[in-house]
């Protein structure tokens, strides 16, 4: 006849096995040495002496097995969900969640590792970056229907604040070619609401600049005019997705180098595009002393090969494209199909009969140079060195953060590395006390 404990052993392997797995809940239970344990068949094992076991009523099973001088412990079988904050934007298709497949510069291998980041600012209070104003100097942001002028339907008006338009010199800094708002959309576009994809600083607050006209060219001047009128309205971060030629020099333009240097002054946190020529040299504006000039990366982690490099590059970010001929680096492809671009919501369609989608086609360092404005509002916004960060604080944060690509250490072609926005904004871990 077999023991009482054997039977009892039979009776709750009965009912631990009976439970519908429909309705059942996991539970983790560890025997001491030399007990048998329960034999069900909704049982596995997880280690020696561990089994996880799925039961209908998890407290009372968990009340009985703890009663039990056999068992070492027994615990729910709790669940953990992916790290950071995921929004719901569903990019091109229906399915919730669906941007992840779309903006790999985002969520990708080789990605500015938004979602920690966005749930370090959610931690922090300060959701995308809330209380920061980036101004996006560019061909005007499509924030707002006013006559031929179209608003962006994924871009929330009330991130906006009054700008300037320095083109037609009105204050309506509307957008016609798409650029500009492709550019504050990699910032702010709106994020977790359903609709299109997402914005890395979506709380933060865009100023939007006109300087460039319909066929993406300004004056120097204008964009010195600018730069100024933003420090004046109280931008934190102005993003300077433009270039010049890279035979144009400082004293080319002086006065934008000097609306450069009086933004520095006033705290404001500068970033350019490094130029599309492939060049050994940064383009200005983003060459100039205070400006964080960034180059682009491909979804492979490569060099992008088109971006300008050089001295003076100070760190990359996903700008989309080809990957460049680098013989020595693992990560370049270029007999590949080039990668992906940077997506968008943004205008698209002839001049004559734009509307919003996301096309294809934007690459550049221009897309790059955003992703490091949002970084760095969300740097701002978190906290994480001090509540009013200097402009050089913010830079040292950026590089000391950003993931190393190429040659080991800073170099030409890459600078710092791949910026990584959830290292930048994690919280600073307190030192250890020194040994007694």
């Amino acid at each position: 006849m077999p023991s009482p404990r054997l039977i009892a052993l039979a009776i709750a392997a009965a009912t631990f096995a009976g439970a519908p797995a429909a309705h059942a809940a996991g539970i983790v239970v560890k025997y001491r040495a030399g007990a048998h344990g329960l034999r069900a068949g909704a049982a596995r094992t997880l280690a020696s002496h561990t089994r996880v076991l799925q039961v209908r009523d998890p407290a009372q099973a968990l009340q009985r097995l703890r009663r039990r001088a056999d068992v070492v412990y027994a615990v729910p079988d709790v669940k953990a969900h992916a790290s950071g904050f995921v929004p719901n934007d569903p990019g091109r298709g229906t399915t919730p969640a669906g941007w992840s497949s779309v903006q790999w510069n985002f969520d990708g291998p080789f990605g500015v590792n938004a979602p920690d980041a966005w749930q370090h600012l959610i931690d922090a209070g300060a959701p995308g970056g809330r209380g920061v104003k980036i101004a996006v100097l560019d061909t005007g942001v499509a924030y707002a229907k006013r006559g031929k002028y179209l608003k962006s339907p994924d871009l929330d008006k009330g991130r906006f604040v009054q700008g300037y338009d320095f083109v037609s010199r009105d204050p309506y800094a509307n957008d016609r070619n798409g650029h500009g708002t492709h550019v504050a959309s990699t910032i702010a576009e709106a994020t977790n609401n359903g609709v299109g994809l997402t914005g890395l600083a979506y709380g933060a607050t865009i100023i939007p600049v006109r300087v460039l006209d319909d066929h993406g060219e300004g004056d120097a001047s204008n964009i010195a005019a600018g730069v100024r009128f933003a420090v004046r309205h109280g931008a934190k971060v102005i993003n300077l997705s433009l270039e010049f030629s890279t035979d144009v020099t400082a004293a080319e333009i002086p006065e934008l180098v000097d609306a450069l240097t009086y933004a520095h002054r006033h705290g404001v946190f500068l970033v350019g595009a490094s130029g599309n020529e492939a060049h050994r040299s940064v383009a200005y504006p983003a060459r100039a002393r205070y400006v964080v000039s960034v180059g682009s990366t491909t979804e492979r982690g490569c060099l992008s090969d088109f971006s300008n490099q050089g001295t003076g590059l100070d760190i990359s970010a996903p700008g989309g494209g080809a990957d460049a001929l680098i013989d020595t680096d693992p990560n370049c492809h270029p007999a590949d199909q080039p990668g992906r671009d940077i997506f968008q919501v943004t205008l698209e369609g002839s001049a004559s009969n734009r509307r919003f989608g996301i096309p294809s086609g934007y690459e550049g360092t221009s897309m790059a140079a955003p992703h490091v404005a949002a970084a760095a509002a969300l740097v701002i916004a978190s906290r994480v060195i001090g509540a009013n960060p200097t402009p050089g604080a913010i830079e040292q944060r950026l590089k000391a953060t950003a993931r190393d690509l190429g040659d080991p250490g800073p170099d030409t072609r890459y600078g710092a590395g791949l910026l990584d926005a959830g290292a930048a904004t994690a919280p600073l871990t307190p030192a250890a006390p020194p040994a007694p």
